[in-house]
């Protein structure tokens, strides 16, 4: 009997390890590896606390000043998806600096995702992207007064939450960022900007009715904005690979963007 039970024991043990080798594996394989987001950067500007902060900048041919976008990963990090997504809208005309709001972390595992997404002090997250804005305004190809933050997930929240802090943005675009707490426009902080928010009808982490919410406060507030939920599609419907499929709603909701910022931040 006191042997059944070891082997039982032991076999309990054996699962707990499977299991945790099979959802922290990949993720510790990553840290061992030295993958981090630099591999996909070219830029770097300093942080107000001094740290060296990294981002990929893409820019239209030309001196400029042309009017520019600060734009926010998903909960993955910065990766290549993103840096493709820049270079499509430099191909518009616009200065775009892809910002790494977790200091060179980077994934594609949701397990260590989610952990960078809940242990990347907010704090750091929102004071590096303030000194994205900053770095950007400050390039000299840029206009500074023609400057939009845009984001996707995760950085749809940040996009979001750089509004409330900053209230001169010429536009504000906001991809299915979840865990936006908004009741009336009181919630909006300093926000100011014509506001995009773009998501999904079956996106089951962000229910229509804070989608809703959003946009009751918004237009309480008075601002130009445009919401859409796009049929049939849930959460991070847009990547770089099918942005150009008007078939599609990425290609549509990607078009409508565009539309949108040459709106607000083209003269």
């Amino acid at each position: 009997m006191k042997r059944f039970a070891k082997w039982l024991l032991w076999g309990v043990l054996g699962l707990v390890l499977i299991g945790i080798l099979a959802l922290g594996g990949p993720a510790l394989y990553e840290v061992a590896t030295g993958v981090t987001a630099t591999e996909f950067t070219n830029r770097t500007f300093p942080a107000a606390d001094g740290a060296t902060l990294h981002g990929y900048l893409a820019e239209p041919e030309g001196a400029g000043p042309y009017p520019a976008v600060l734009l926010i990963h998903e909960w993955w990090g910065l990766n290549e998806d993103i840096t493709r997504i820049a270079d499509a809208l430099a191909v518009e005309g616009y200065v775009v600096l892809a910002a790494d709001a977790y200091r060179g972390e980077t994934t594609n595992q949701v397990s260590r995702a989610l952990y960078l997404t809940t242990n990347t002090p907010a704090s750091q997250i929102e004071s590096d992207l303030d000194s994205g804005l900053a770095y950007l305004r400050g390039l000299p190809n840029v206009d500074g007064a023609r400057v939009a933050t845009m984001g996707f997930c995760f950085g749809g929240r940040q996009s979001f939450g750089l509004g409330t802090r900053h209230g001169d943005l010429a536009a504000v675009v906001d991809y299915y960022g979840g865990g936006v707490e908004v009741e009336s426009a009181a919630d909006l902080g300093q926000l100011n900007s014509p506001f995009l928010g773009i998501f999904g009808e079956t996106d089951s982490s962000i229910p229509l009715s804070d989608v809703e919410k959003l946009e009751a406060a918004v237009q309480e507030r008075g601002l130009p904005n445009e919401f859409t939920v796009y049929p049939g599609v849930g959460h991070a419907f847009l990547d770089s690979e099918n942005l150009a499929d008007l078939n599609h709603p990425a290609g549509q909701a990607w078009q409508q963007t565009l539309q949108f910022l040459a709106t607000y931040l083209q003269p």
